[in-house]
């Protein structure tokens, strides 16, 4: 069934926009999965790469090149003779499989070797047969479940709110409404904020989900197993619209009555903080 979607310049689907940076190895160590490399020289003591959930590729390249010493970019430029596996539909672009982990690294990694071990890891994880068969019972491919994924990582509040954030995806996809996630317009103005502006959403980029239908043309980021999870497994819901009200108090709906609501006591919070962060737009 078709629902209305409100007039622009009313409400806005989220406001999430989660910042994905982690700011020490400390808290990254934490989430991160471990993967072993097997390195040239068994008794070289490896330094360790940890590359947090939600990263984009950017930040990814940035984190190797200063834990090999090498020049700023090199690592970007490295890809084209890096022959990295990844799926077709990703023409090249290896964002969404820089997996999330800790590695480690020796004197002799390079960021070909470096990239090629994260994208192999990332091929591993996503091969699984849980994966392609929770792809098939949503009716997107792998690639598309990645991009999924890499959106949930981004938008979701806690690891608690990532299937029920996954729900609104498909939904939405379901019901033929844009997603309006601030998350992809972040990622098309390379920032990431919470305050996200009417102006914003008039960009013209594929990554505008405000403008344009469907799915970002890639994944905005690198998504754990988490996110994974959620994205083949959603859970079972009919919300429409989600807004974190505050830390920790994330509130989904399908109506867009509540929704408004919800978003006037975001305000009327951060108001109180003395944030200029109102939302005045639609989702």
């Amino acid at each position: 069934m078709q629902t209305k979607t409100p007039r622009r310049g009313t409400i806005r689907l989220t406001r999430r926009g989660r910042i994905a940076l982690i700011a020490t190895g400390a808290v990254a160590a934490v989430t991160a999965v471990s993967v072993p490399l097997l390195l040239p020289d068994d008794s070289a003591r490896p330094e360790s790469l940890t590359i947090p959930e939600g990263w984009r590729s950017t930040q990814v390249y940035g984190a190797v090149d200063k834990t090999l010493g090498v020049p700023a970019g090199t690592t970007k430029k490295a890809l084209p003779k890096a022959g990295l596996k990844l799926p077709g539909d990703a023409g090249g672009n290896p964002e969404g499989y820089l997996f999330p982990a800790t590695y480690p690294i020796s004197d002799q990694s390079t960021p070909e070797s470096v990239l090629s071990y994260m994208v192999n890891t990332a091929t591993k994880k996503f091969g699984g047969t849980h994966i392609t068969a929770g792809a098939d019972r949503n009716a997107v491919n792998v690639y598309q479940t990645v991009t999924i994924a890499s959106m949930i990582e981004a938008e979701a509040g806690s690891k608690a709110d990532m299937g029920k954030v996954a729900r609104v995806i498909y939904n939405r996809l379901d019901q033929g409404m844009p997603l309006q996630m601030d998350s992809t317009i972040n990622y098309a103005l390379n920032r990431s904020t919470l305050n996200t502006r009417d102006r914003d959403t008039k960009i013209n980029s594929p990554y505008n989900t405000y403008a344009r239908m469907g799915l970002p043309p890639t994944p905005i980021g690198n998504p754990g197993e988490e996110a994974m999870r959620a994205a083949t497994s959603p859970t079972p819901g009919d919300w429409l619209y989600f807004v974190t009200v505050k830390p920790g108090d994330t509130r989904f709906t399908s109506s867009f009555e509540e929704q408004q609501k919800n978003v006037a006591e975001f305000n009327k919070n951060n108001a109180k903080d003395g944030k200029d962060d109102k939302d005045d737009r639609d989702a």
